[in-house]
């Protein structure tokens, strides 16, 4: 009986395997022959994000992909460099993080009470420029990246307006799909319950699974906080031991430096001009340097 039932699942397996190969076949064939970057961007794992995020349904997954393809076409977020966005980043309200979680994943952490700006466009090019810098940066067995969102100094006068939510909502589940793994928010006041209510009515069931709310008094939350940070290199603002420093000098230059992987990838050169080169992709690219942060 034991036997069978191994044999029978095993049996399922392959076959689940090779109706999935199928569907990537299948949406390599719909969406035709690529050239230039969207040639570099639908690699098979991107193709394969694009159809787990539409429940292996060929159809929706090209149609999802089409979209994406379009709004790279005019956003072009491959060509966005540090210096254009960099006044964004002087408070440190998006940054990557100086440390991996445990499955070797690259960190945001977001800050939304350091807001700095008013302008959305603005906005959303700083963070489309760092969720880019953050797939740049992943360890080759890897394709997502985690989120830690840290509201010290939140409140509905610093909190983003619903209109930024929703299109940072947008973008992060319609155009980097199955690239987020977790998003933690951590400690968040209780006026921040009456944005919930609002903003969650945009996020996708795919998405909106992998937001976990974390409450340092709640022993289960931070017990699943800790299944995915070493508390060692977890700062103290989302109850670890490191002392979370943002210098903002230190971050330009590692930008700086990460950009010129960027155009290397995307075959843009340093003079962002438009010749296209063969790249491996995504997944070989190099791990960026490690932390702007100290221990106690």
């Amino acid at each position: 009986m034991f036997r069978w039932k191994n044999s029978s699942q095993t049996e399922q397996e392959h076959n689940e395997t090779a109706l999935r190969e199928a569907k990537m076949k299948e949406l390599k064939a719909l969406i035709g022959q690529l050239s230039g970057r969207n040639s570099l961007y639908c690699s098979d794992a991107c193709l394969k994000r694009y159809l787990e995020a539409r429940n292996w349904n060929v159809g929706k997954a090209k149609k999802m992909l089409e979209e994406t393809l379009k709004w790279r076409s005019t956003f072009k977020p491959e060509e966005i460099r540090w210096n254009e966005v960099s006044g964004e980043g002087e408070t440190g309200k998006v940054y990557k993080a100086g440390f991996h979680d445990r499955h070797g994943r690259t960190v945001l952490i977001l800050r939304p009470g350091l807001q700095n700006t008013k302008s959305l466009e603005n906005q959303m090019k700083h963070l489309v420029y760092l969720i880019e810098n953050a797939i740049l940066n992943l360890p080759e067995d890897q394709e997502q990246m985690s989120w830690l969102i840290d509201f010290t100094d939140w409140s509905m006068s610093t909190s983003v307006p619903i209109k930024s939510a929703r299109e940072t909502i947008n973008i992060l589940q319609n155009h980097y799909p199955e690239r987020l793994a977790v998003a933690f928010l951590y400690n968040p006041p209780r006026i921040f319950e009456a944005f919930w209510k609002i903003v969650k009515y945009f996020i996708d069931a795919k998405t909106f699974v992998k937001v976990k709310f974390v409450y340092p008094k709640n022993p289960e939350s931070v017990e699943l906080m800790s299944t995915f940070f070493d508390e060692e290199n977890l700062p103290t603002e989302f109850g670890g031991k490191a002392l979370l420093q943002y210098n903002y000098e230190e971050f330009s230059k590692q930008m700086n430096q990460d950009d010129a992987k960027t155009a290397n990838f995307w075959g843009l050169g340093h003079s962002n001009s438009n010749q296209l080169h063969v790249s491996n992709g995504f997944s070989g690219a190099e791990i960026a340097p490690e932390p702007i942060q100290t221990h106690p």
